[in-house]
């Protein structure tokens, strides 16, 4: 499990002891299944045909943009948890010694199953040739762009700093930081912040960065 899956799913246990709000809870719920059961439509399939998946990224992210009415934090938090390619995940708790399994929001079964057969996975130059290809990067993108376009809304930089450490020393979640997982993140956190100043910014003009600098270190 990646470990800003990790952090998303403790800043929630943290976050919703204080709001206690079934009704927020249940907007994320919706949200995430809405984008599911969008991904998973053929509608979505037979646009891959035609559109790469950059395209195909900023064509969820307007998408889910549009239901949350643009309101831009709650659209980058639901995606974060739509796109993750897996629905639960397993806590090792030293502490007391035992392993806690957690369930993430999810759409049903059958639809988070067809949801990970259409996502994006041809996001970098460098991406695996396997079936599965980049399909957890796009949680990181939309996790880290939401941290920092929500930083004047919620302060994240101790709780970050703090989970960080906790997972990978405590909980050990990951054993081994990816460096394509960082650099990820890094775009992430540069869409979330070119975004306060210009909300007609898409995902594809900032993945395709990454792409730029390899030619420009590489010519």
């Amino acid at each position: 499990m990646r470990i800003l899956t990790s952090i998303f799913l403790l800043s929630i246990l943290l976050i919703a002891p204080i709001t206690n709000s079934y009704a927020q809870q249940s907007s994320l719920y919706k949200a995430v299944n809405y984008m599911s059961s969008f991904i998973a439509s053929d509608y979505f399939r037979d646009l891959s045909k035609t559109n790469n998946d950059l395209a195909l990224t900023d064509t969820i992210y307007l998408r889910m943009l549009n239901y949350e009415n643009y309101n831009y934090s709650e659209a980058l938090f639901a995606l974060t948890f739509a796109v993750i390619p897996y629905n639960a995940i397993q806590l090792n708790i030293p502490l007391i010694n035992s392993i806690v399994t957690y369930k993430l929001p999810s759409a049903p079964d059958d639809i988070f199953t067809k949801k990970n057969e259409n996502l994006p996975r041809r996001l970098f130059f460098d991406t695996p040739g396997d079936n599965y290809g980049d399909k957890d990067k796009l949680a990181h993108f939309f996790g880290s762009a939401f941290i920092s376009y929500a930083q004047n809304i919620f302060d994240f930089g101790n709780l970050i700093g703090y989970f960080v450490e906790v997972f990978e020393q405590d909980f050990e979640i990951q054993n081994s930081i990816d460096i394509r997982d960082l650099q990820t993140n890094k775009l992430g956190n540069i869409f979330g912040e070119m975004l306060k100043k210009n909300k007609n910014l898409l995902p594809s003009q900032v993945m395709i960065f990454r792409s730029f600098l390899f030619l420009r270190f590489h010519i």
